[in-house]
Order: C-alpha cells, then sequence, then structure tokens
C-alpha cells in the first residue's frame, strides 16, 4: 500500500473517530512496516484541559461553553507532532481538522513541505439531527447539554463548511463526498474505495 494521507472532516459526530479507527485497523493488517501518524486535536484539547496554566484555564472555558479552540493552538498540536513524530515512512490520519479555513491553509504548507503526495479529504456527510442524536449517543461529557452541541453544530457551519468547500475546490488535494449516514461498515466501504484500497 503506498503511503496514505487522510483528512477525515465533518460535523461532530459524523463518525469520523470511528471511520479513521477502523482505516487505522485496515493499514495495521495490510501495510505492517509503515508506522501511523494519527492526530486527533480535540483528544489532544481534552487532555490538555485538565492541565494547569494560563493557556488552558482559558481553552478550559471554551470548551465548557461548546465552543472552537483557536487555530494557533490547533496548529501548535499537529505541528509539535508532525516535527516529533514524523520520519517520512508513516501513513498519516487526520481526524477532525482542520476546522477553519486558516488552519487548513497552513496545512496546505505542512504537507507540501513534507511531500504528502495526493492527500485525500473525506467529508462524512451527516445531517444536523443525524449529528445531534450521534453526539447525545455517545454519552461524552462534553457533548450531554444541548446548548454545548448546539453551539457546536453551529461552528460546523461558520468555520468548517468553508474549510470543506476550500478542499472541494483545491486541486492539490483528492476531495471525496460520502454518505456517513449509513452503518459504519457501509460507510467504510466507501472510504475504501475512495482511497482505492480495495
Amino acid at each position: 500500500m503506498e503511503l496514505q494521507t487522510v483528512i477525515f472532516i465533518g460535523r461532530s459526530g459524523a463518525g469520523k473517530g470511528m471511520q479513521s479507527g477502523m482505516l487505522q485497523d485496515f493499514m495495521k493488517k495490510h501495510s505492517p512496516d509503515a508506522a501511523i501518524l494519527y492526530i486527533e486535536t480535540g483528544a489532544h484539547f481534552r487532555q490538555h484541559i485538565n492541565d494547569t496554566g494560563h493557556t488552558w484555564d482559558l481553552a478550559r472555558e471554551i470548551n465548557e461553553k461548546g465552543g472552537r479552540q483557536p487555530d494557533f493552538l490547533a496548529v501548535w498540536i499537529w505541528s509539535h507532532m508532525f516535527i516529533e513524530k514524523l520520519h517520512g515512512n508513516e501513513h498519516i490520519v487526520f481526524d477532525g481538522a482542520p476546522r477553519a479555513i486558516e488552519e487548513a491553509k497552513v496545512l496546505d504548507t505542512a504537507l507540501l513541505f513534507y511531500g504528502r503526495k495526493n492527500p485525500t479529504v473525506i467529508f462524512l456527510n451527516v445531517g444536523e439531527e443525524w449529528a445531534t442524536e450521534r453526539l447525545r449517543a455517545r454519552g461524552r461529557a462534553d457533548d450531554l447539554s444541548p446548548e454545548v452541541i448546539a453551539r457546536r453544530l453551529a461552528y460546523f457551519k461558520k468555520d468548517v463548511e468553508p474549510t470543506v468547500e476550500h478542499y472541494r475546490n483545491e486541486p492539490g488535494y483528492r476531495f471525496v463526498e460520502i454518505n456517513g449516514e449509513q452503518t459504519p461498515d457501509g460507510v467504510f466501504d466507501d472510504v475504501k474505495k475512495a482511497l482505492e484500497l480495495e
């Protein structure tokens, strides 16, 4: 299998974590000699907001209100991972980042710098009602408040949708839109077809 650079993007609750996990399992089985750099900035934010310090106190406030963390923090997280962990022989899987057009443009420069060929953006397209039900069902502490869920879905329209359009129209990327309102296996079948892994 050729080295893959895959960016999963979509609403909160669209199944990005599920699909990125299934893809990593597939990669481990079919490309055992290549490491996988998995980048899920949301998990890093949730980890760091338990830290002490002025930055994480401010980030915690944003998280509790269901807001989107500032782009510079997201870039700091994944750029540090690139610098510290990339050796050039890894698959890269992004789960839910970038979340804004400014972050996407910085990532463009990073992927170009590292010579990543044919990065694929997979847009898991689901409706708001579907996403809301999925967020409620997973029962994570930061998904329990209807107000927090509403804010999270609102920033998708404001910030993430322009990012989706950036990738849809950017010739340096392979852009694939997949119906996320299927079974996980059905979605993953479409992911494999998009990546030409079958």
